[in-house]
């Protein structure tokens, strides 16, 4: 019969095991995706216009 211990150490290495695959997926991505951004144009943002906006009284 399995001890508390050794579900425990199960568990703890099936999560390790988790945690190093997510973390090589998520390197590749980011190359990739490096990659893409340096490729791409960079859109152009425009400011708001706050200050000229008028505001209607709300009565």
């Amino acid at each position: 019969m399995m001890t508390f211990l050794t579900i425990f150490l199960v568990l703890v290495g099936i999560n390790i095991a988790m945690v190093v695959v997510s973390l090589l997926s998520v390197s590749q991505k980011s190359k990739q995706s490096s990659q893409e951004l340096s490729n791409q144009h960079t859109s152009v943002i425009y400011p708001l216009d706050l200050l000229t906006s008028s505001y209607k009284k709300a009565v």
